[in-house]
């Protein structure tokens, strides 16, 4: 497979990322969007360290050389585990490690990781220790502003700060406090309000550390105007709704001069690398289904979607899928 390389510069700085996303960030997503951003900052899914430790780590954290620079992120709470699992990350060629601390679902508070921790500052620095002892590579945390009543600057203030301590240099926050009972993670996404003001607090607070900001990004513009509080930003839904709007990001916001691909041209490149895929017996629309929204906010974009939904699907269908869906644009 003859496939184009992305360009990494090691100890770099990425201003901007795509947060890591349950049934979102896989493999098959990330390679699509390193068609259309070469410099933006990749995540995995969050994977569990029980997972990791217990279940098919080459089906769990593999990747394609081509999805650098990019980021694990774990999930758990023993330090030790987390250690060995960051060990484990950073031996397979991943650039950073990155600590889930900001999911509030029932499942991950049942495990005692994601939000819940943010209670809990000081296992979070023996997390960082423990991790930090055994690897090179950036460990940092993902973060909520608070949780429950406990939300008020001072007390994320208090949590950084402890982190800060045992050596965690970058810190990512969602500027949404997270309900841990009553509502859904999808509501937690959208329904506590954004405080934005918060995050910059912390930067001017802590200049010291590299601050990263999350939550609500929909456009390179509102990136651009937040990198001027913040160190970096990271975008979620937007980018999986809406992925070529990270289509002159390179030239934006790291200063790249090569012109973006069109949006056939992302199709078009992806054809080897479908072709490989398919030959070891994954399915089309397992790896379609991430680029629906290629052509969103574009003519022609339901008669795109509708034909690659109604036949990615079928038994053998191939490549030859997608040259007819392009057919269906004007």
């Amino acid at each position: 497979m003859n496939l184009p390389t992305s360009i990494v510069t090691s100890n770099q700085v990425y201003p901007l990322s795509i947060a890591p996303m349950m049934d979102r960030t896989d493999r098959h997503y990330r390679y699509f969007m390193r068609q259309i951003t070469r410099r933006t900052l990749l995540y995995t899914e969050m994977v569990t360290t029980a997972a990791i430790l217990h279940g098919d780590q080459e089906q769990l954290l593999g990747f394609s050389p081509e999805e650098k620079p990019l980021v694990l992120q774990l999930g758990g709470d023993n330090p030790n585990h987390l250690a060995t699992c960051a060990k484990i990350a950073e031996d397979m060629g991943y650039d950073q490690v990155n600590l889930n601390v900001g999911c509030p679902s029932d499942r991950v508070q049942n495990g005692n990781f994601g939000a819940c921790l943010m209670a809990q500052p000081e296992l979070v620095a023996k997390a960082v220790e423990a991790m930090q002892k055994v690897v090179n590579i950036p460990v940092t945390i993902k973060h909520r502003i608070g949780i429950d009543d406990q939300d008020k600057y001072e007390y994320m203030a208090h949590f950084v700060r402890i982190v800060a301590n045992a050596g965690c240099q970058h810190f990512i926050v969602h500027a949404r406090k997270a309900w841990l009972q009553g509502l859904s993670p999808k509501e937690n996404r959208t329904i506590p309000p954004l405080r934005y003001e918060e995050v910059h607090r912390l930067k001017q607070e802590f200049p010291q550390l590299f601050i990263e900001i999350n939550g609500g990004f929909k456009t390179l513009a509102e990136v651009k105007d937040q990198l001027q509080f913040v160190d970096a930003v990271m975008i979620g839904r937007a980018a999986y709704d809406h992925p070529y709007l990270f289509a002159t990001a390179d030239q934006e916001i790291y200063g790249e001069k090569t012109p973006p691909l069109t949006r056939q041209e992302v199709i078009e490149a992806m054809y080897p690398y479908l072709e490989y895929w398919l030959q070891k017996g994954v399915k089309l629309n397992s790896m379609t289904r991430h680029f629906l929204e290629l052509f969103a906010r574009q003519p022609g974009t339901k008669a795109w979607k509708r034909y690659i939904s109604e036949n990615a699907h079928l038994t053998h269908a191939g490549v030859e899928v997608l040259e007819q869906a392009l057919k269906q644009l004007p």
